[in-house]
């Protein structure tokens, strides 16, 4: 989990990660895309935030620490 040593780039991939679990979440109950009502006017944008929290879903996942923590 985020704790209170944890560099930005872990900080930051978990509100990515939390994000996505909130728009699907609504989607699943609601069907609404959140994301794409906000960013649905910049397609690549919305794409590029995707991506994003993809990847910090897996970088996560993988549990290695980054190069900034100092921990």
């Amino acid at each position: 989990m985020m704790g209170h040593g944890a560099c930005g780039v872990h900080k930051g991939a978990w509100v990515l990660v939390i994000i996505g679990a909130i728009n699907w979440g609504l989607m699943g109950l609601f069907d609404f895309n959140l994301v794409d009502t906000l960013l649905g006017s910049w397609p690549i944008v919305e794409r590029v935030v995707y991506v994003l929290v993809g990847l910090s879903a897996i970088g996560l996942l993988a549990g290695g620490s980054c190069k900034a923590c100092k921990h």
